[in-house]
């Protein structure tokens, strides 16, 4: 699935998502399926929502391919494609990816710059790779 608008400015889930979208999201993620009803009622805790408001954007998340549905009697029931962790890392190497073809090294050169309060086990992990990597290049 590809997500099309990555927002820069914003953080999380809000990166990929509208604000309505990250709440669905995140709601299903922690209840694996539910009806409209049900995200409904979860969202309504907060505060109070148009049920058609929320009809429509799942129906646009199962457009986008994050969501699926399935009917069961006359109802829909709405569940996640992947893991809010299989998205996230699907969607950051789609990114990273599409950062390193039109920018090259000057993306790795940035996000190396980035790593000066990161954990030690990262930049183990990280010698690890460019070691494999020169290994199969050899």
């Amino acid at each position: 699935m590809d997500i099309k608008n990555f927002k820069y400015d914003e953080v999380g889930l809000h990166r990929f998502f509208g604000p309505l979208e990250a709440k669905i999201m995140d709601i299903l993620w922690d209840a694996d399926e539910l009806s409209i009803k049900g995200v409904q009622q979860k969202i309504e805790v907060e505060k109070p929502i148009n049920f058609n408001t929320v009809m429509t954007v799942m129906n646009r998340l199962v457009q986008k391919g994050v969501l699926h549905k399935r009917t069961k009697g006359r109802l829909s029931i709405f569940s996640p494609v992947q893991s809010k962790k299989d998205f996230i890392e699907d969607q950051s190497k789609k990114l990273t990816e599409n950062l390193m073809d039109e920018f090259g090294g000057v993306v790795i050169n940035h996000m190396i710059d980035g790593l000066k309060d990161v954990d030690r086990s990262l930049l183990e992990k990280l010698e690890l790779k460019i070691r494999q990597l020169k290994r199969d290049q050899s």
